[in-house]
């Protein structure tokens, strides 16, 4: 076995362990995914186990998830449905479940989906290296398909494929790049860099309300100023909030 997930107080959450066992004993059924493996890795999860969000990736589709649930007496609550997501309330708080997913199609904004029982599938569809980390629940295996986990000792946040077809399936994913740049980063990556600079006014097609609840993560963010001058430099900034000049940045 390779890496494996470093112990971490979420792992012990009230509740998780019974979650887990019910999803499917194998990681083959089961595993955790996104950034609460993400920030385990980096050392970086916090000791109260409320304060983490944690993720769940299963090859069952929605409604035995839900069945399952409902046979455990586990209160689920069907808050994604449509795209396959699951919330389940434990008694150590709230847990995502969501079936392994491909793009049908996309338009920017929004994703048709279908359900795939191949992770590398799933971990294709996500944004960026960091994020696609799966973790076995019980021994902590870690499956890594892009290369996240070179990205992550070197703090380098890059899109899985080409940055310029991930960026036309969710425009969103501009603010992302930059926003985990000024977490995680240390020298930015050039293709990403460049792919956001040149899509930098497909932001103009997003609603205010996703692209401020972003920014609002991008300003707490370690190196939120360099990395917002830098978004001022490209011009991305302007495209983010056209109403301010870039000199009153």
């Amino acid at each position: 076995m390779g890496m494996s997930l470093p112990d971490a107080a979420w792992r012990t959450r009230p509740g998780l362990a019974a979650l887990t066992a019910v999803l499917g004993s194998t990681s083959a059924q089961s595993r955790f995914v996104g950034g609460a493996v993400r920030d385990t890795l980096l050392g970086l999860a916090p000791a109260d186990t409320g304060a983490i969000d944690i993720d769940i990736a299963t090859s069952l589709p929605p409604q035995e998830v839900l069945e399952r649930l409902e046979d455990a007496r586990i209160r689920a609550v069907p808050t994604g449905l449509a795209h396959g997501t699951i919330t389940a309330v434990t008694e150590g708080g709230t847990v995502e479940i969501t079936t392994l997913r491909r793009d049908v199609a996309t338009d920017g904004r929004h994703a048709t989906i279908a359900y795939t029982d191949d992770w590398r599938e799933d971990a294709a569809r996500r944004d960026f290296t960091i994020n696609a980390l799966y973790a076995d629940p019980v021994s902590g295996e870690i499956f890594d398909y892009f290369g996240g986990l070179d990205d992550l000792s070197a703090g380098r946040v890059r899109f899985i494929g080409d940055p310029l077809q991930r960026i036309a399936e969710d425009h969103l994913r501009i603010l992302r790049f930059f926003r985990f740049h000024a977490r995680f980063g240390s020298e930015i990556d050039v293709a990403g860099l460049e792919a956001c600079t040149a899509r930098a006014n497909d932001l103009m097609a997003l609603s205010r309300e996703r692209i401020a609840a972003e920014l609002l993560k991008l300003l707490v963010a370690a190196r939120a100023v360099a990395v917002i001058a830098l978004m001022v430099e490209r011009g991305i900034w302007r495209a983010v909030l056209p109403e301010i000049d870039a000199d009153g940045v």
